[in-house]
């Protein structure tokens, strides 16, 4: 295992050992999305040691600095961010901000200068005078089915959203989402939950990667799992592609083998 943070020094001057941070730049190296442009989904999820994915409704509580800087590495390489409707009203969702110590990069790998988000809703149960809607730096986009309330697909638009149809029924359809997605040049997917969407997303055999961070913490209670919904028939197996560890947080990532 190869510690995250603290990464000791020896100075120059006195031979002293001393802690750094990794940079951006090596973080975004180590995360870098698979190369050849084929449509890669990964989900970002943290976790108390007893399974709880929130605590009072939001994840804030159970995460740590590390693990937002990881988080905003994470963002940063992404062309779009897929979250369902109720963890965007539940942790207050905002858009996706424009990052000078990525701005290169991203523009070297033909993205804009931030990734999109893409709200999952079969109901378009969404304030449309937020933040998402009114301040994006790219349109947010709504993944929908072809069903949903012609109303409010109507007021969405009219908000400056992004319609993408994903499903022929008013629910949306995992694997027609990530593929109307990438349609779109939306190849490098990152999912932040919640734990139903992550779910759906696990039941249709659509996720590549899962980056988790296991917290020292127990929560107890009733919380929900980082993933629920459908029942899988039989677990899927998953390999280790990387560990890391800071403060006792573990820094995990898995991907389909």
């Amino acid at each position: 295992m190869r510690s995250l943070f603290p990464v000791t020094d020896e100075t120059a001057a006195g031979g002293s050992a001393q802690a750094r941070q990794w940079s951006l730049d090596e973080l975004a190296e180590r995360y870098a999305y698979p190369p050849g442009g084929t449509p890669w989904l990964r989900a970002n999820m943290v976790s108390t040691l007893d399974g709880a994915a929130q605590h009072d409704g939001r994840s804030q509580p159970i995460s740590c600095d590390t693990d937002m800087r990881i988080f905003g590495t994470l963002r940063a390489l992404a062309d779009v961010v897929l979250v369902g409707a109720e963890t965007v009203r539940l942790e207050g969702y905002r858009p996706a901000r424009a990052r000078e110590a990525f701005a290169a990069r991203r523009q070297a790998a033909g993205q804009g200068p931030a990734p999109a988000i893409a709200i999952v809703s079969g109901s378009l149960d969404l304030d449309f005078s937020l933040p998402l809607f009114t301040e994006p730096l790219v349109p947010t986009l709504i993944v929908t089915g072809a069903e949903a309330p012609a109303h409010r697909m109507k007021a969405a638009e009219q908000a400056g959203a992004r319609i993408v149809v994903a499903g022929d029924s008013a629910r949306v359809d995992p694997a027609m989402a990530v593929r109307g997605l990438a349609d779109l040049g939306f190849t490098r997917l990152l999912t932040e939950g919640g734990p139903r969407l992550l779910g759906q997303l696990v039941a249709a055999g659509v996720l590549d990667e899962l980056c988790l961070t296991v917290s020292p913490m127990l929560a107890a209670g009733d919380a929900q799992r980082i993933a629920g919904g459908p029942y899988l028939p039989v677990p899927e197996r998953l390999e280790l592609a990387s560990l890391l560890e800071e403060d006792g947080f573990l820094f995990c990532r898995y991907r389909r083998t």
